[in-house]
């Protein structure tokens, strides 16, 4: 009997609302236009430090960067032997400028998230309103398949990187959000209190106790955020996002498992300097 009245419905046209939305935003046209320039921009930028500077420089400032950030760590050294034997291989198979055009799309998605993010985590940290209007948000963002974000990103971006940024924007952003949020949250409340009390400004608190403090926090979800978009970078070249992530998909089309896997390679060891650069920055000493 219930089956029959559930049965008996109507059935609730969520398809149609969501391609009523898509229409209604394709009249946008101008303002997606701007959008699409400014992360082409961004991209572009990108892509040209990494074209200009010559393949040894690059590494070696990989190198460097390293270094910096994680010397005071135990096995550092091994790391940077990692960096250099993995980088080596990629420029010996060919795919260095399919690996810079991945880190280009990976580092314009990673900067717009964290621009947007990290206020929006200061922004719920402070307000718990807020925390409970974005909350199911970002579990809706981070929960929903990520092919599913190329449809509308194709729609009112068309074909190429920027339509693989914003989808990988919109996957990627949650952890930082979160993380800013949880980090701020978890700030004493005697440190501030005691800001309070020797009469510091809302912003004067924020950047000189909160954020401080609440920085190990942040940059955990600078890495996930990182790691999530990089993640993202096959599933992009479905829509015409260069890179890496192309060579693997037309591996995969082809049935070609060796350069799919020399391809699939690349990402990997992309993906192990990202997250140990960003981990060690995280855990510098001084946090």
């Amino acid at each position: 009997m219930i089956m029959h009245s559930l049965l008996a419905i109507p059935k609730i046209p969520i398809a149609s609302w969501i391609d009523s939305l898509i229409n209604w935003l394709i009249g946008f046209a101008g303002f997606f236009n701007v959008i699409s320039a400014i992360i082409s921009s961004i991209d572009g930028a990108f892509q040209w430090v990494f074209d200009i500077l010559p393949i040894p420089v690059f590494i070696l400032a990989v190198l460097v960067l390293t270094w910096l950030f994680a010397r005071k760590k135990g096995r550092f050294v091994f790391l940077l032997v990692f960096e250099l034997v993995g980088l080596l291989l990629i420029w010996n198979q060919g795919y260095w400028r399919d690996m810079t055009q991945t880190v280009a799309l990976v580092l314009t998605a990673s900067v717009i998230a964290l621009v947007i993010g990290i206020p929006l985590g200061i922004w719920m940290a402070k307000n718990n309103i807020v925390q409970a209007i974005f909350k199911p948000i970002l579990d809706f963002m981070q929960t929903m398949p990520a092919f599913v974000y190329l449809i509308p990103a194709v729609a009112l971006f068309g074909i190429g990187t920027v339509p693989g940024v914003i989808s990988s924007l919109i996957f990627a952003m949650p952890p930082v959000v979160r993380m800013t949020n949880l980090g701020i949250r978890q700030v004493p409340i005697e440190l501030t209190e005691a800001a309070d009390a020797y009469g510091s400004t809302g912003w004067q608190k924020l950047m000189k106790v909160q954020l401080p403090l609440a920085r190990k926090s942040v940059m955990a979800g600078v890495n996930q955020t990182m790691m999530l978009a990089l993640s993202m970078v096959v599933t992009a070249s479905m829509i015409g996002a260069m890179g890496l992530g192309e060579k693997v998909y037309f591996a995969v089309g082809r049935n070609d498992a060796g350069n799919g896997f020399a391809a699939g390679l690349a990402i990997v060891i992309v993906a192990i300097i990202l997250d140990r650069v960003t981990q060690a920055a995280t855990h510098r000493k001084g946090n």
